[in-house]
């Protein structure tokens, strides 16, 4: 079976810290409704309300994802299929914070292994906008230990002071790994890259004493990292600005994120019609600016401007990304196992 690009309806999630500003990428929403996020491109299990998209558009419209993996695994995920799970191995999504998201951290493998009902979250921030003198909280002062942390915490002591706080700024990527203790900052847009679970411990939210919203500490404790164990050796922020491109014909390529469960470049277009290569796995093709949209060989067509989110499943046949303006986009692959380090 040869599949077309795929766009989906967004699903979303209203949100305490969420805003308006998704309806500048196309959400649409009453006015009152504070959104905090869009799920493009999601597939978790059934027992997540609204977890699951469906195609937005062209032959397959109205199908879930779920379902046409269940269908023909190889001709969506290509050698990405794997035969003890039958879903899509990425969650992709965009955050607004209006207001501060609760301090909060994610299961890692240990974790995982001592709760199967839990899911390992790894994830990837790109920033879309930023208000001026955004923040994003990554990580815990490495002097602190795990008692302390857990004393304060406990004691609701001084919080902000120990966690690390990084200005952002359009174009920046910053990188989480499960473990790590985080908190997107209030005026900052991102896209959210991550593998498919839904699991958020939070440790502090701020204050809000919502009981909709309640911590999870003994969780938490489970998997955060503490001191070193945070540095695994690899860079926290690239900012796309500071990173050399690539260049071929009509494009510009930089490499911002690379992870055991994907990988994300930045990559800026001239007008036109451009080749988009499909290996043995999918691509996920997320625009951060400008219009466009995706086109195989039978003339199958999803649309790709700013905020829209299009798979290009691994069967997809001579896929072509047209445009008549330059268009910007984070292009993310998938290894053809999850957990798995091509080199």
């Amino acid at each position: 079976m040869s599949l077309p690009p795929l766009r989906f309806d967004p699903l979303l999630k209203t949100r305490a810290w969420g805003g308006g500003r998704l309806r500048r990428f196309g959400r649409l929403f009453a006015e009152t409704t504070r959104v905090g996020e869009s799920w493009d491109l999601a597939d978790l299990p059934e027992s997540i309300e609204q977890g699951r998209s469906s195609i937005a558009e062209g032959p397959l419209k109205g199908l879930l994802l779920h379902e046409l993996i269940r269908r023909d695994p190889t001709a969506v995920l290509g050698s990405a299929a794997n035969p003890t799970t039958t879903g899509f191995p990425l969650l992709v999504k965009l955050l607004d914070a209006q207001q501060n998201l609760s301090v909060q951290v994610h299961p890692d493998a240990a974790y995982v292994e001592r709760h199967p009902e839990a899911s390992i979250k790894n994830e990837a921030w790109f920033v879309l906008e930023a208000d001026v003198d955004s923040v994003i909280y990554r990580g815990i002062d490495p002097s602190l230990s795990a008692p302390d942390f857990h004393e304060m915490v406990r004691t609701q002591g001084p919080m902000l002071e120990h966690l690390i706080r990084l200005p952002v700024r359009r174009g920046d990527c910053i990188r989480l790994p499960s473990g790590i203790c985080h908190s997107l900052g209030a005026g900052v847009l991102v896209a959210e890259v991550q593998t498919p679970s839904d699991t958020t411990f939070r440790v502090w939210d701020w204050d809000r004493n919502d009981p909709d919203r309640p911590l999870h500490l003994n969780q938490a404790m489970e998997c955060t990292r503490f001191g070193a164990a945070q540095d695994d050796g690899m860079a926290a922020i690239t900012r796309v600005d500071e990173i050399p491109p690539v260049e071929t014909s009509g494009c510009r390529r930089r490499r911002l994120c690379q992870t055991p469960d994907f990988t994300i470049d930045h990559i800026e277009f001239d007008p036109g019609s451009h080749a988009i290569t499909v290996g043995s796995t999918p691509l996920v093709l997320l625009a951060t600016a400008g219009t466009g949209s995706v086109v195989d060989a039978r003339r199958n067509e999803a649309r790709l401007q700013a905020g829209d989110t299009v798979l290009v499943p691994a069967s997809c046949d001579h896929p072509r990304l047209q445009t008549a303006e330059s268009i910007s986009l984070l292009q993310i692959d998938i290894p053809p196992r999850s957990g798995i380090m091509l080199a």
